[in-house]
């Protein structure tokens, strides 16, 4: 378990279009010391903020984008290319502009796919996805990504994972199907908590006044089930990059002054 790092920017464009550097030099680097490199990606504003930085960054070409494996930490159980899909508003803010490999763009299933309403059963086949993505090296069922995006809702929520529901309780599965969640759509499919932290670094993203309370109640030491951004972190870093508002409840003494 990594001990959080805070990196507080002005607003939520600096802080957008400085995570995208900071991704673009990770991909990078792993792709100089392995060859390729793997990230996860997150929806929602500030990971498709996130995302639109990246497409608009002129140092995204240093990236060789064949070599490059993306999964998600979750998705909206929807049907094929609905625009509330994560995999969807992904492709709109980056991945169509760029020259992925489409063998190594791992979107979890859609509703209206092999599974149909079996939402168990499709995420059943993206953690054999996982698994076979995994090398003796990783030591566990899913590789070690060298970044896991999150974004921390209002709740506190990660992924699909909510405070209080099945799905954040899990310690075994890799990828389970949730139903009920209290923001719509009610069923989605999501990493669990052993999954994230597989990862070699968890970035958590919150940017906003909607997301102070979140931050703050998950970095005082809040317990997972009720707070499950505070059981997402990486092996060997974790990271929450905030805006100034989100950081609004924190205690100064928890970050550093505000960096570009």
């Amino acid at each position: 378990m990594s001990t959080p790092q805070l990196v507080v920017h002005r607003d939520k464009q600096l802080m957008a279009q400085a995570a995208a550097a900071r991704l673009i030099t990770k991909i990078v680097d792993a792709q100089a010391s392995r060859g390729t490199a793997s990230v996860v990606l997150t929806g929602g504003r500030n990971g498709n903020g996130l995302l639109a930085a990246l497409a608009g960054a002129p140092a995204r070409d240093a990236i060789d984008w064949s070599r490059l494996d993306l999964w998600w930490g979750d998705e909206r159980y929807l049907p094929e290319g609905d625009p509330e899909r994560n995999v969807t508003q992904a492709r709109e803010a980056l991945l169509d502009a760029v020259p992925l490999d489409p063998g190594r763009v791992h979107a979890m299933p859609a509703s209206d796919g092999p599974y149909g309403k079996d939402v168990e059963a499709a995420a059943e086949a993206y953690a054999v996805q996982l698994a076979e993505a995994a090398g003796p090296e990783n030591h566990g069922s899913v590789p070690t990504f060298d970044v896991l995006m999150l974004g921390v809702g209002p709740d506190t929520h990660v992924a699909s994972l909510f405070p209080e529901l099945p799905a954040v309780r899990e310690t075994e599965r890799t990828v389970v199907g949730v139903h009920g969640a209290p923001k719509p759509p009610p069923t989605r499919i999501s990493l669990t908590l052993p999954a994230i932290r597989a990862a070699r670094e968890v970035w958590l993203l919150a940017a906003g006044e909607d997301k102070a309370q979140a931050a703050a109640i998950a970095l005082s030491g809040a317990g997972e089930i009720q707070a499950p951004a505070a059981g997402a972190y990486g092996r060997s870093r974790t990271l929450w990059l905030l805006d100034a508002a989100a950081a609004a409840q924190l205690p100064r003494s928890m970050y550093p002054p505000a960096s570009p």
